[in-house]
């Protein structure tokens, strides 16, 4: 039997980069993989993918800054499903400037697609997880455990989630419910638009990676995923994963 053998997942953020990656690790692994995306022309073509492997999968269009709804996600996967055994909030926007050129609609953005629609999917998916003992992945990133430049908004956002992240963690073991953190490193669209933005950093980066080379989305990223949502990972809570190569060694 896979490790996810018919696991039904959700994923934030899935029709492209690292969500797809891990979205097509898992149906690969048995996942039943729910992918929400704001682009209906990426999800769809990401939905046929993977229902080629996973005839279940679905796609659910939403806009995660339309805060009121984000309740429907969780009620429209269950409602077909029956069960929701992983929650990976991947989803994330963000514009780059310095903290001195940082505008509120930056923050805004930031934290409209990254923190709150994390908080309350958590918060609308207790109920369920706390059925199947699930999972729950976030996302962090090492422009906020570095303090990276041009990154405000975006690390402010991420080290958000890695509070919250924790703090569910304290609350919801009891519930056998796991709750872990990946900051990745990976050849993500974002990254490859952060390469054309600033080339000369891109490859400063790059060439202090000990493994020399960016992430798989897929291979490297979506294993690790696929870990943290199998029974595997059953007595791992609280954690921040470093799925970056070595760029980050965690003390």
């Amino acid at each position: 039997m896979s490790k996810l053998q018919d696991k039904v997942v959700i994923i934030t953020g899935g029709a492209g980069g690292i969500g797809s990656g891990m979205a097509k690790a898992m149906v690969k692994e048995g996942a039943i993989v729910a992918i929400v995306d704001v682009n209906e022309e990426t999800g769809k073509t990401m939905e046929k993918e993977l229902q080629s492997i996973s005839p279940k999968s679905m796609f659910v269009q939403a806009d995660l800054m339309d805060r009121e709804n984000l309740g429907n996600i969780i009620t429209t996967v269950v409602e077909k499903y029956g069960k929701l055994d992983a929650l990976v909030n991947n989803a994330h926007a963000a514009k780059q400037t310095s903290i001195e050129n940082t505008t509120q609609a930056d923050l805004d953005l930031s934290f409209g697609t990254g923190f709150y629609p994390t908080f309350y999917l958590m918060q609308a998916a207790l109920p369920y997880l706390k059925e199947s003992k699930g999972n729950v992945i976030n996302f962090a990133s090492g422009a906020g455990l570095n303090g990276h430049e041009t990154q405000a908004a975006y690390a402010a956002a991420k080290e958000a989630i890695r509070g919250i992240s924790r703090v569910a963690a304290n609350e919801w073991g009891r519930f056998g419910i796991n709750v872990n953190i990946i900051s990745p490193l990976a050849n993500s669209p974002g990254v490859q638009a952060w390469a054309k933005a600033q080339p000369e950093y891109y490859e400063t980066v790059k060439n202090k990676i000990p493994m020399g080379r960016f992430g798989d989305v897929e291979k490297d990223i979506g294993s690790v995923a696929v870990f943290l949502a199998s029974e595997d990972s059953q007595y791992i809570t609280g954690q921040t994963i470093m799925v970056d190569g070595g760029s980050i060694m965690l003390h």
